[in-house]
């Protein structure tokens, strides 16, 4: 099971690629990674229906007992297979729906390909903060699918507003799962279901699960959000809006409700929700002219129908429900594939519009019928058996509580009554012949189905009617999941076809006749529904909120932020010496001996920072202040050599001088000198909370070494860098290896610290590379035409600089130098491990030698010195240093585990390698890829807009003249 969720994160990554190369054809390379994961689990039908369960463990982060979990049982061999097979032919389809040189299609195909491993994970995660990864990975992906390429409105805003619901439903799950695991003692799926035990934290857990799982299903009042989200291709409301991310709130209900059902609140939230969301959507859907909209709102109304069939909590429910889900994601996904190829074949998906399509294309009139006989539940397709298995079980008793299951049984004819009304409706508006429409003729076609395009739905609709007619072959696996449930009836009644003259089977008849009278009286029910039209409703509402929430937003900001950095320091800085300052104060361990220095020369260090300290407070130029400030940076770095630490000293001088060149940069943007004054009384207040401050955090740092008790945990760093890191320099092995999840995470942060700050300086357009002096070109400022050099000439670039500005020591210095940096950087990514260095220091000094040709020949040289996007070199690193982890858990060791490699090569002799070297070399990326987007964006970009007048950076009241 690992083993293909690993294929579709391999699929996944590798999808823009495939569709750089082969174009749509990609599409039926990447169906086979769901294709394989489909027949594995159809090969595990013998073992999961005959009583048994497939399980795989695999160690995540062991210290804090996290085992990737994942478990396949009847419950999730169902859901598997309609994530794996439904999946599969959507991406099979997509080959013929989109068109040769469509935008974004390899964005796309990474993205579907994802969610597809996202959602078999989740059906098959057995830990709730796994189920909870999964949940919310299918959350983002739904994202970017339904918003597309960004460019249209309507999609952005489609899937902002699934995003914010869905996540915010998420987070309240996030908090449930952690209640409901802490009250059952175990966050094991399975036993938390089995025996969730009980109390007052149960039930408030239960109900925020609930709340995440309604969300997710488009329950009412959150259920705006599924007919919205149809601004996204065809191919994602088939796969996630109809047989894949809407059924995870189903699965998560059905996964619970055997040990749940019975948790105070349970019932009354699943079956009131889900007969109210069946009865609006379904009502809904009848008065839609776009197709794609009339299935959505019969999605919500028959996820309605779901939801009260598996969180009933009886096992003749439970059964009815599991057959249910099957047959709704074949028929409503064969349906909205269908409206994707009348939609690409006639340009329309206004069933006012089409006449006459049902002869033009017979073969898809076919498969739309089937599917919508099905959706109708019409005999014999797998619809109907699950229909009518729910009606008997609800007539036979499927509720304790007999009154209620006879008024959850005449909702589920009145919405099932619509259904069949909408289906009618569906049928019509796409397939009929209209009186006063002209026929849709073969001319008029824009792009005529072919085989390959009609095969998927074909396939989705004959399996549901193989289904029906097979029903009784479900049986063993409805029974597996419902056997878990409590049978409320006399005796459970098998799936199947035929159970003579029953109840139900007259029920199926009042709805089919009840929706035949919705469809003969459509005209009458568009003039009510007109004339009694509601005035509010959930989208609204939604939207309404949102704008209260940002107006709120803006009188807060407006109130606190007043603009005044110094006020809001000083806050902060009161607040912390009012607080954590008092508890220090008066019942801190204070330690019984205070030892100023071990050296004078360290004293000496201390009195040279406190003068600059003092320095940075008097000056008024702000360069000269910037440059005092450094020292304060260097004379900690030399405390740190001081102290045997030279690792972290090395890892000091590099930031604090990129740090300078980074103010020194921003510098010019601003006025030279500090002319803002202060009164002396202002003075002396900041001169106390600074003071103050300095002495809490000394004394912190004391009372936090006197008040150890416990043995540290770095007392066996020394020998475990060197047993499992396989490094004698323990600082870097401590980065890479032993705290390497921490070191990704602040390895993300500089990613996301890149990406914001070249985003808030290129505010028109973001460019993917530095600029380049092209042949010819005239650089605006020093009015010399640009000549590409050969490669031997150095510096060629700087020929665009105007003379004033050019420095030949300065050239000269760098020609001399850079390749010589270049390679110590190097040298200090390969030897960090043993010796003072690793990747972020070898990535600093990398990026000081971009610094060093930047500030010798301009903009156009950064250019010529490193001509790539940053990033793209971001986000390898990112991938390189997180591929090693995934690298390590697919050969079976933890994540990010560090093996060593040992060797003996013919010239190099003994060669010793450690795989978290890897990891460094992601490490050094990403620095490299951080220091180059600084340059470019404040460096580059902002010579740019200097030379070039840029209108940005106009005054308010200033006209620039081209």
């Amino acid at each position: 099971m690992t083993t293909l969720l690993l294929l579709h994160v391999v699929a996944a990554v590798l999808a823009p690629v495939l569709v750089r190369w082969w174009g749509r054809q990609a599409f039926l390379v990447l169906a086979l990674v769901p294709a394989a994961a489909f027949g594995w689990v159809v090969a595990q039908w013998a073992t999961v229906t005959g009583g048994g369960e497939v399980r795989e463990a695999t160690p995540w982060v062991p210290a804090l007992d996290l085992t990737i979990t994942l478990r396949l049982d009847p419950l999730a061999l169902a859901f598997a297979g309609l994530v794996t097979g439904v999946g599969a032919l959507v991406l099979l389809y997509c080959a013929r729906y989109f068109e040769p040189g469509d935008e974004g299609v390899g964005r796309f195909a990474g993205n579907l390909t994802a969610f597809a491993g996202s959602m078999l994970g989740l059906v098959l995660a057995d830990d709730l903060l796994l189920l909870y990864v999964f949940w919310e990975l299918t959350t983002v992906f739904s994202f970017l699918l339904i918003g597309g390429s960004g460019t249209r409105v309507a999609a952005r805003r489609a899937a902002g507003q699934a995003l914010v619901l869905t996540t915010a439903g998420g987070l309240a799950m996030l908090l449930g799962l952690i209640m409901i695991g802490e009250s059952s003692g175990s966050y094991l799926l399975s036993e938390v279901a089995a025996d969730p035990g009980g109390g007052a934290l149960l039930v408030g857990g239960t109900v925020l699960v609930l709340v995440g799982a309604i969300t997710k299903s488009a329950m009412v009042p959150f259920h705006f959000w599924l007919p919205a989200a149809m601004e996204a291709p065809t191919p994602v409301s088939a796969y996630l809006h109809a047989a894949a991310m809407v059924k995870a709130g189903v699965y998560l209900v059905a996964r619970l409700a055997p040990g749940f059902a019975d948790v105070p609140g349970w019932r009354p939230i699943v079956l009131g929700l889900g007969l109210a969301t069946m009865l609006v959507g379904g009502y809904r859907a009848l008065r839609q002219n776009d197709l794609k909209l009339l299935l959505a709102f019969g999605t919500v109304s028959q996820l309605g129908f779901l939801m009260v069939l598996v969180g009933a909590g009886s096992r003749e429910l439970a059964a009815a429900g599991l057959a249910m889900t099957v047959a709704h994601a074949l028929f409503k996904s064969t349906l909205f594939l269908t409206v994707g190829v009348i939609d690409h074949a006639t340009g329309t998906r206004d069933l006012r519009a089409l006449s006459g399509l049902g002869r033009r294309l017979p073969a898809l009139a076919v498969v739309g019928g089937l599917a919508a006989a099905s959706m109708a539940g019409l005999p014999p397709l797998l619809g109907f058996v699950g229909k009518e298995a729910a009606f008997t079980a609800l007539w036979d008793g499927g509720l304790p509580d007999r009154t209620a299951a006879v008024t959850v049984l005449v909702v589920l004819v009145l919405g099932s009554a619509l259904t069949a009304g909408y289906t009618a409706r569906f049928v019509w508006g796409a397939f009929a012949r209209k009186p006063g429409l002209a026929p849709t003729e073969p001319a008029e076609l824009v792009h005529p189905p072919g085989p390959l395009f009609l095969a998927a739905p074909a396939v989705l609709a004959l399996t549901g009617l193989v289904a029906g007619l097979a029903s009784p072959l479900l049986e063993p696996l409805a029974a597996g999941y419902a056997d878990t449930l409590p049978l409320l009836a006399a005796e459970p009644e098998e799936l199947g076809l035929w159970h003579g003259l029953q109840p139900a089977l007259a029920l199926s008849a009042v709805t089919l006749l009840g929706g035949a009278a919705l469809f003969a009286g459509r005209a009458a029910l568009t003039r009510f529904q007109q004339r009694h039209a509601v005035g509010a409703s959930a989208d609204e509402g939604y939207w309404n909120t949102m704008q209260a929430l940002d107006r709120l937003a803006v009188l807060v900001t407006g109130t606190t932020q007043r603009g005044s950095l110094p006020a809001y320091l000083g806050t902060i800085l009161v607040v912390v010496l009012a607080l954590p300052g008092s508890v220090l104060l008066f019942r801190a361990p204070w330690p019984g001996e205070w030892r100023a220095w071990d050296t004078p020369i360290q004293a000496l260090v201390g009195a040279v920072v406190l003068v600059a300290a003092a320095l940075a407070l008097r000056i008024r130029q702000r360069l000269s202040a910037v440059l005092v400030v450094g020292v304060t940076g260097y004379g900690l770095a030399v405390l740190f050599t001081l102290q045997g630490a030279p690792d972290l000293a090395l890892t000091q001088f590099l930031v604090e001088t990129l740090t300078l060149v980074v103010f020194v940069l921003v510098l010019r943007k601003l006025p030279k000198d500090i002319t803002e004054r202060h009164r002396p009384r202002e003075r002396a207040v900041r001169g106390v909370i600074a003071v103050a401050v300095g002495v809490f955090m000394a004394a912190v740092g004391a009372v936090a070494l006197s008040a150890r008790t416990a043995e540290p945990v770095s007392v066996d760093y020394p020998e475990a860098a060197y047993d499992f890191g396989g490094g004698q320099n323990i600082v870097n092995v401590t980065l890479v290896d032993i705290r390497a999840w921490d070191t990704l995470g602040e390895i993300s942060l500089l990613v996301v610290a890149a990406t914001g700050v070249a985003s808030l300086v290129f505010l028109r357009r973001r460019t993917g590379t530095v600029d380049r002096l092209a042949p010819g070109q005239v650089d605006e400022q020093s009015g010399r035409r640009g000549r590409r050099a050969p490669r031997r000439q150095w510096l060629a670039a700087s020929i665009a600089l105007a003379p004033e500005r050019r420095s030949v020591v300065l050239e000269v210095i760098t020609r001399i130098l850079f390749h010589t940096i270049v390679v110590f950087s190097v040298y200090l990514l390969f030897s960090g491990h043993n010796d003072p260095g690793g990747g972020f220091a070898g990535g600093l000094v990398a990026g000081l030698s971009l610094v060093l040709r930047y500030l010798a020949g301009g903009r156009y040289e950064l250019g010529e010195a490193a001509p790539v996007d940053p990033g793209l070199l971001l986000g390898a690193g990112l991938l390189f240093s997180g591929g090693t982890g995934v690298v390590g858990l697919a050969l079976g060791a933890e994540v990010l585990q560090t093996a060593i490699l040992e060797t003996t090569l013919p010239v190099l002799g003994d060669v010793k390698l450690v795989t978290s070297l890897f990891f460094d070399i992601g490490v050094y990326l990403i620095v490299v890829g951080l220091v180059l987007d600084v340059l470019r964006s404040l460096g580059a970009e902002l010579d740019r807009q200097v030379e070039e007048h840029d209108p940005i950076d106009a005054a308010p009241d200033e006209v620039i003249l081209r």
